[in-house]
């Protein structure tokens, strides 16, 4: 039942953020500074930063479409905002400094909400939770119960740079050495072609690899370590812009259609045939 409100709600979110955007708009001196969320409905446009490299959640198709669950959720922000929407794409460790710098309005590229990030930056969420989990060929590893298990010189891990994963194995697998990769795809190739020991990642990206490659012999270890909650990252000081996000994201919970955009990437994977092989 909770479905058939969707378009009702993204309606009325519409009208009151075209409101908002007249009445800024009408204010705003000549030598006033737009706000974020004023600057997009000015452009009518929404710029969002992702890495396109992270499945389920954001992805690049062998024709090079950005898809994924962060994608459909950008989509219905834009539609929201009645503005168009870009995709900016870039390596992750480049996100937060492109957020910064504003070449991008937000990030939706299922990115960790810590206190560190959070000082810097807005987030609102969580619209997922994840946790850590290794990808190996190597079942001892996959079976491990402690991450002490895993905490050898003998064992090379592989992690995206400028991650949680990777501040997580510096901090809890120091005596392992660890190599950081720009893109999973990078390091998933790592493990199949047994130049490391495995892949520390959240644990979505580990079942998709086990998917998307069921002969070459995976295995991961799929009880999370960590809690790991996904946020939609703002530039800090415009309360405005996360007011409205939050919102959205609170109606979109409350509507079903988040679970809906769960179920599509979880549930359904003819998604994966248009991957890369």
């Amino acid at each position: 039942m909770k479905r058939a409100y969707v378009p009702i709600l993204v309606a009325l979110l519409m009208t009151m953020l075209a409101g908002c955007a007249h009445n800024s708009v009408q204010t705003v001196g000549a030598g006033d500074s737009l706000s974020v969320l004023e600057r997009i409905t000015a452009k009518g446009e929404l710029v969002v930063g992702t890495a396109g490299s992270m499945p389920p959640f954001n992805m690049t198709t062998r024709d090079g479409e950005i898809i994924g669950l962060d994608v459909d959720l950008a989509k219905y922000l834009a539609d929201g905002m009645g503005v168009t929407l870009k995709l900016k794409v870039m390596p992750f460790a480049e996100l937060l400094p492109a957020l910064e710098s504003g070449t991008v309005d937000m990030i939706i590229s299922a990115m960790t909400i810590t206190p560190e990030r959070n000082l810097k930056f807005s987030f609102v969420g969580p619209y997922f939770v994840s946790g850590k989990a290794f990808l190996t060929k190597k079942e001892k590893i996959a079976s491990a119960q402690q991450v002490s298990e895993i905490n050898r010189p003998d064992i090379t891990l592989a992690a995206l740079h400028g991650s949680t994963s990777q501040f997580f194995a510096q901090k809890a697998i120091p005596k392992a050495k660890l190599v950081t990769t720009q893109d999973y795809d990078l390091a998933v190739d790592m493990v199949i072609n047994n130049k490391v020991d495995a892949f520390i990642a959240d644990f979505p990206i580990c079942l998709v690899s086990l998917m998307r490659y069921p002969q070459k012999g995976l295995y991961s270890l799929l009880t999370p370590f960590t809690y790991e909650p996904f946020g939609i990252a703002m530039p800090a000081g415009d309360p405005h812009l996360v007011n409205w996000v939050e919102n959205f994201l609170n109606a979109m919970e409350e509507s079903g259609a988040l679970d809906d955009l769960k179920a599509h990437w979880f549930e359904d994977n003819q998604w994966l045939a248009r991957l890369p092989r």
